[in-house]
C-alpha cells in the first residue's frame, strides 16, 4: 500500500512520540545522578514533548475524518487549535525551568559530574537530527501541528545546547560557577517561549483566514490557464485547513458562451486543478465573463 501523506505523518508523530520518552528517562536520571539541574530542565520539557505529540497524534486522526452534514468542509480546522495546545505546553515547560532556575540559582549546590557532557552531545545530535526528520514529514503533508512538533525537538536540542555550555562553564571554572547550568537552564526557558510564538503565529493566521499563500494562488492561476476555454482568472482566494487548501477562484470565459457551456468549463478546471495540485481539498469557482478590459490576469 502506497505511503499516503496521512501514513507519513503519523509516523512522524510516532516517531516523536518513542523518541521523547526515552530522552526524558535518559535526561532526569542524567541530571539527578550527575547533579545537574539544566538537564532535569531538559527531561521536563521531554516530558511536555511526550503529551503534546499525543495531543498532536489525537488531532491529527480527527482531522481525517471525512465531511458530514455538520462539517462539510472535513475536520482539519483542529489542527490549528492543536497547534495551540502545542504552544500551551512550550509556555507551561518555559515557565516551570524558568522558575526553577532561579530557586536553583538561589541555593548552593554542587557542580555537575563531567560525564554529563557525553549525554548532551548525543542528546543534541539526536534532536537536532529529530528535528529535521519531523519538518522534513511537515513539509511533505503541509501539516501545521507537525511543523509544530518539529520545533518541539529544535527547541530541546538548543536547551541541550545551552545546558552542554553552562555545564562546560561550571567544570572548567570551578568553585563560584557551580549555578552556570541553571543560568543556561534560564537562557532556554527564554528561546522556548521565542519557539512558542514562532509557531503559534502561523496557526493563528491559519485560524483567521489570513492570506499566507501567494504561491499556491500563482500555482492556481498558471494551471487554470491551460484549460480550453478559461480565458484568465480573477479573485483567487485560499484558505488552508489541516494539510488542504480550501479554493474561491473566479474563472474568465467567452461572455458569448450558454450557461450550460460555462458550468462544463468550471468543472473542467475544477478536474484539472485537483489533478495537478492534490493538496487542494474543496474549489469554489465562480465563471466571469470576458470583457472589453483585459484582467491583470486575463490571457492576452
Amino acid at each position: 500500500m502506497a505511503n499516503t501523506p496521512e501514513k507519513s505523518a503519523v509516523k512522524a508523530i510516532y516517531f516523536s512520540i518513542i523518541g521523547n520518552t526515552l530522552l526524558a528517562a535518559v535526561k532526569f536520571l542524567s541530571g539527578i545522578f550527575g547533579n545537574s539541574y539544566a538537564l532535569i530542565a531538559d527531561g521536563i520539557e521531554s516530558t511536555a514533548d511526550i503529551f503534546s505529540s499525543f495531543f498532536v497524534l489525537i488531532g491529527f486522526k480527527y482531522a481525517q475524518r471525512p465531511p458530514d452534514e455538520n462539517h462539510p468542509y472535513g475536520h482539519s480546522r483542529i489542527e490549528p487549535l492543536i497547534t495551540f495546545l502545542v504552544v500551551a505546553f512550550l509556555v507551561t515547560s518555559a515557565t516551570v525551568i524558568a522558575y526553577e532556575s532561579i530557586e536553583n540559582i538561589r541555593t548552593p549546590h554542587k557542580v555537575p559530574e563531567a560525564w554529563t557532557l557525553i549525554v548532551l552531545a548525543v542528546i543534541i545530535i539526536w534532536k537536532e537530527g529529530s528535528y529535521r526528520y519531523v519538518m522534513r514529514k511537515s513539509k511533505e503533508t503541509n501539516s501545521s501541528s507537525l511543523r509544530a512538533d518539529a520545533w518541539h525537538h529544535r527547541s530541546d536540542a538548543v536547551t541541550s545546547v545551552t545546558a552542554f555550555i553552562g555545564i562546560s562553564i561550571a567544570l572548567v571554572f570551578g568553585k563560584g560557577f557551580e549555578t552556570a547550568d541553571d543560568w543556561a537552564a534560564l537562557f532556554a526557558s527564554a528561546f522556548i517561549l521565542y519557539n512558542a510564538y514562532l509557531i503559534f503565529r502561523p496557526a493563528l493566521g491559519e485560524i483567521m483566514d489570513e492570506h499566507r499563500y501567494d504561491d499556491v494562488v500563482e500555482n492556481i492561476r498558471e494551471v487554470a490557464l491551460t484549460v480550453k476555454g478559461i480565458k484568465g482568472t480573477e479573485k483567487c482566494f485560499v484558505r488552508k485547513a489541516g494539510m488542504k487548501y480550501l479554493i474561491e477562484l473566479h474563472a474568465i470565459v467567452d461572455g458569448e458562451i450558454s450557461v450550460n457551456r460555462g458550468h462544463v468549463l468550471a468543472h473542467k478546471l475544477q478536474d484539472k486543478l485537483q489533478e495537478e495540485l492534490p493538496e487542494i481539498s474543496h474549489i469554489t469557482i465562480h465563471i466571469e465573463p470576458e470583457c472589453d478590459k483585459p484582467h491583470s490576469h486575463q490571457l492576452r
